[in-house]
Formats: C-alpha cells, structure tokens, sequence
C-alpha cells in the first residue's frame, strides 16, 4: 500500500503561484511513477503532469505546458506541482497518483494509488 497525501492548495489571485507537495509513504517511493491530477466543478478528473520514478521523464497537459512544472526528490518520498501564473481556469481539486513503474503514465485508470485531493482555487 502507499498513502499519499497533498499540501500547499489554498485560495489565491489570477497571477499569483502555489507549489503542492505530495507526501508518499508504505512503499519505496522510488519505484513508483507519480502523476498530478485534477477535477474542476462539473468536469471529469483530468490529467495535468506525470513524471517517471527517476524524475527524467515529464509529461505535462496541453493546459499546463509552460505554466506548470512537476518535479520530484525520492530522498523526501515527495513529488511537487509548482503553478506559475495561476488563472481562474485552474480552479479544481487537485489529486496526486502512484503506481509502480519506470515511465510515466497519462491515464487514470493506469494508477493504483490516490491521494484525498486539495482545493486550489484562483480568484479573478
């Protein structure tokens, strides 16, 4: 089992930056290939950035390219969504995902772990 758990959501300005943290515990966090997600209000869950177990491979939304980045430090079994230029479309609950691997991975159901969600809302 591994139990993740987001932080650093919150209500800010169009403009402004926020940086979620996905903490990861139970299992080796360097085996696991870790994705961000999110779901806007009367929108289905999607994917906004993936990123392989070694950190060198990165996918990212048509949405978010340029404006988000994912990163991750095994050392502190954390992976980070950093969101620059935030905007009002960006409003959703975001959730982070696991699943053992060595790539990245773009689809949902491809991911066996989940996170509880964190609010991120952007204020015009």
């Amino acid at each position: 089992q591994v139990q993740l758990v987001e932080s650093g959501g919150g209500l800010v300005q169009a403009g402004d930056s926020l940086r979620l943290s996905c903490a990861a515990s139970g299992r080796t966090f360097s085996n696991y290939a870790m994705g961000w997600f999110r779901q806007a209000p009367g929108k289905e869950r999607e994917l906004v950035a993936a990123i392989s177990w070694s950190g060198r491979s990165t996918y990212y939304a048509d949405s978010v390219k340029g404006q988000f980045t994912i990163s991750r430090d095994n050392a502190k079994n954390t992976v980070y969504l950093q969101m620059n230029n935030l905007k009002p479309e960006d409003t959703a609950v975001y959730y982070c995902a696991a699943r053992r691997g060595t790539g990245y991975y773009t689809k949902q159901q491809s991911y066996d772990y989940w996170g509880q969600g964190i609010q991120v809302t952007v204020s015009s």
